[in-house]
């Protein structure tokens, strides 16, 4: 009787579960798997697809481009990542203060995040344009000569370092604030009654208890960055050097696929990007028993 009655309950479940799975195996599993089928073929869309095995991974190890758009992710990334992971944590610090309004400028320090990459590019493409835009106004003001910031590879990879902070620090302040307040007020109230200074309280009590946010930002960052498009693809000037040399993986993955109708080489790049990945979260998930401490629940 029971045996039947469990059955009979699970028939529900996959009923209730069928339309999930589906859209699940049709629009993610389905395109995963016909990717890695295609990274081991030759199709450029007008005649059917040739196995030629390894040969797409082979060309892609000799693909100066493929390596120039690989160091050019690893730039950007050593640049970005630092600088907003302190300075979310710095906003954090200042949104956690009780104060009158904060709920306000709260608010208003996450508007970029869920602004669209299109305005934000055409607003900080004005920005960084070298004859009317305000940096170049601010420097002259200054005495100092601006550059051409989207023009030049350069200069571009700066500008577009500093707009994704200022699109990206709101949400990872977020980040911060949600763990900032999870800390027991207990600690703080323990640490004055011994007299601590606030920076003391900040390294012992806050940073510490702070690692497990630091450790979900870092692998958030490094997997959205090795993914980045965006940016890249609608900053640079068009026809200018920048626009020419300044590629990330995800921009040569598309143009192999949709400029030159390479779709197997662009799938290998992809699975490729794709294990690069997973070692380095593999990396950091092992590397975190070394500098994550998690509270214990008793």
């Amino acid at each position: 009787m029971s045996w039947n009655s469990g059955i009979h309950k699970w028939k529900w479940v996959a009923l209730f579960l069928l339309p999930g799975l589906f859209g699940l195996s049709l629009f993610v599993l389905y395109p995963i798997l016909s990717s890695f089928w295609l990274a081991f073929q030759d199709w450029n869309l007008l005649r059917p697809p040739e196995f030629i095995g390894l040969g797409n991974f082979q060309e892609l190890m000799g693909d100066r481009d493929f390596w120039r758009a690989l160091g050019y992710t690893l730039t950007f990334i050593l640049m970005y990542v630092p600088v907003v992971f302190v300075l979310g944590l710095a906003l954090a610090l200042f949104l956690n203060q009780k104060a009158r309004g904060m709920l306000i400028v709260r608010a208003s320090s996450f508007l970029p995040v869920v602004a669209s990459w299109v305005v934000v590019s055409l607003i900080w493409k004005w920005i960084f344009n070298p004859q009317y835009g305000l940096i170049n106004y601010g420097l002259g003001v200054l005495g100092i000569q601006g550059p051409a910031w989207l023009f030049e590879p350069q200069t571009a990879v700066y500008a577009m370092v500093i707009t994704s902070v200022w699109k990206d620090v709101g949400y990872i302040a977020l980040l911060y604030l949600g763990g900032l307040q999870n800390i027991s007020e207990s600690y703080y109230e323990a640490a004055r009654i011994d007299g601590a200074t606030r920076w003391r309280v900040m390294r012992h009590i806050t940073l510490p208890l702070l690692t497990p946010t630091m450790f979900f930002v870092t692998i958030t960052l490094l997997i959205n960055y090795f993914q980045m498009f965006e940016q890249v693809w609608l900053m640079p000037m068009r026809d200018s050097a920048a626009d020419r040399q300044v590629e990330v993986i995800v921009t040569e993955v598309v143009k192999n696929a949709f400029s030159y109708s390479r779709m197997g080489y662009a799938s290998a790049m992809s699975w490729v990007l794709f294990v690069l990945i997973f070692a380095i979260t593999i990396v950091q998930l092992r590397l975190q028993k070394r500098w994550v401490y998690y509270e214990s629940a008793e």
